[in-house]
């Protein structure tokens, strides 16, 4: 019997049985591939939507609203999370485990949206372009530096488009950025301090000094795919929805949710790469568990170039871990929660995140540059546009993983910093920490679960 004709025998038969034995026929597909449909420019996209609620469910109404793409498939670990796009969209077919969806209808699949937990992007984005599907991924990209590592690795061998979601990326500040490096008007940057000081999920959780014991499992729940390739742990709410975030087993903390959002374009367009030491400088509350309330973490940059001396990043998160307050900045002027402040040879600017454009400080000073600055005009398609337009072949993505990559192991760098604290040494060209033992092991992390180590293997 074949392997198709296998799944569909046993997945019928017994969910909880198929859920067991689907990864390691799933997974692999390099024996025998699907033959896929040819794309004409004009066609329109056939999507899979994977994570129907919350981000997951907004990134997939995007993609979904679009006129490049129709969902064919919706696909949550939950039943009842489904129910909003399957109103919307009543023809789609409807999965638990993204598995099962790719061994059936992978053939008939162009592209993917992943808005899942940090720790479950991996294994559905690596399968999914395993089978020749261009993916739109949920920042940050993946939950450990290796998993990033075989994301990019899996990019170039598939050649399917791949965007990440850090959506301010096809915005005005990433046009702005760009031509500001171009017209040599950001130069020379030293520092840099990014902030992020708005309350988080875990913030009210005190005496965290273990996971916590296991509550019933919602009816409609496949909670051991939600698990996917992570140690297994009960069910509680603690976890699921959205409170994910706040463990290190599962999440990226701040970072994950707001560096790629924050620091995109000044690692993209100042060629920052990966850093050469990472210290953590203050860490509020901090355990093996769930992440500080709050920490500031600096990260070294090498010289790069002619204009792009060796450089520091600062990152604030906690409510009250405010940056220092430049000089710059006018009287009754205040910090917002979330930006960067960007300290130059000649000039100091300060930004949001997501689409938010650089000012130069003092407002003086940028009224006195404005008739000298580049002007940003002429119209350019969306993140989400630029996707699925890169997966019809007609554009690239901005914020590929090749971009994003890198980008997104910084953070899970400055994580292993927050977890463990002290000052990391980290070889970029070997890619491995070179004074602690254990912090090198965490760029892998844990051994994944049996049956979930197929997607590992996919390049």
């Amino acid at each position: 019997m074949d392997r198709r004709s296998f799944l569909k025998s046993t997945v019928g038969a017994s969910a909880a049985f198929a859920f067991h034995i689907v990864p390691a026929h799933a997974a692999p597909r390099s024996k025998k591939s699907k033959k896929r449909r040819k794309l004409a420019p004009s066609d329109t996209l056939n999507l899979a939507i994977v994570g129907c609620s919350h981000q997951g469910g907004g990134i997939g109404k995007w993609a979904a609203n679009s006129p490049h793409a129709h969902p064919v498939a919706l696909c949550d670990v939950h039943k009842g999370r489904t129910g909003e796009l399957k109103g919307m969209w009543q023809e789609a077919a409807v999965y638990q485990d993204f598995r099962v969806m790719f061994e059936e209808m992978g053939d008939k699949i162009d592209a993917c949206t992943i808005g899942v937990p940090d720790h479950s992007h991996f294994p559905v984005a690596m399968l999914a372009m395993s089978q020749g599907i261009s993916v739109y991924v949920e920042k940050p990209l993946a939950h450990t530096f290796e998993e990033v590592e075989l994301m990019m690795a899996a990019e170039k061998k598939y050649k399917v488009a791949c965007q990440m979601g850090n959506q301010g990326h096809s915005g005005n500040n990433y046009l702005q950025f760009k031509a500001w490096v171009e017209a040599g008007i950001i130069k020379n940057v030293r520092k840099v301090d990014a902030y992020m000081n708005g309350w988080r999920r875990w913030h009210p959780w005190l005496y965290v000094t273990g996971f916590p014991e296991g509550q019933p499992i919602p009816e409609g729940m496949d909670w051991d795919t939600w698990i996917g390739t992570a140690p297994y742990h009960d069910y509680h709410e603690r976890f699921d929805p959205g409170n994910w975030r706040g463990w290190y087993e599962f999440g990226n903390g701040a970072f994950g949710d707001w560096g790629p959002h924050t620091l995109d374009t000044i690692h993209e367009f100042l060629r920052l790469g990966l850093p050469c030491e990472i210290r953590a400088e203050k860490l509020a509350d901090q355990n093996d568990f769930i992440f500080p309330k709050a920490s500031t973490i600096a990260f070294e940059f090498e010289k790069r170039g002619k204009n792009m001396p060796a450089m520091t990043i600062n990152w604030y998160d906690g409510v009250f871990n405010k940056p220092p307050r430049p000089e710059e900045l006018e009287e009754g002027r205040e910090i917002e929660k979330c930006g960067k402040i960007i300290y130059s040879d000649d000039l100091v600017f300060k930004g949001g995140t997501h689409s938010s454009t650089l000012r130069i400080i003092p407002e003086a000073k940028m009224k006195e540059m404005t008739p000298d600055l580049p002007r940003i005009s002429g119209g350019h398609s969306s993140h989400m546009d630029n996707f699925l337009l890169a997966a019809k072949g007609e554009e690239k993505c901005r914020s590929s993983f090749d971009v994003s990559g890198p980008l997104t192991q910084m953070f899970l760098l400055g994580v292993i910093a927050q977890r463990l604290g002290g000052t990391l040494e980290f070889d970029a060209r070997k890619k491995r920490i070179t004074n602690n033992k254990r912090a090198n092991q965490l760029l892998k992390g844990h051994k994944p679960r049996k049956g979930w180590g197929e997607y590992y293997k996919l390049v």
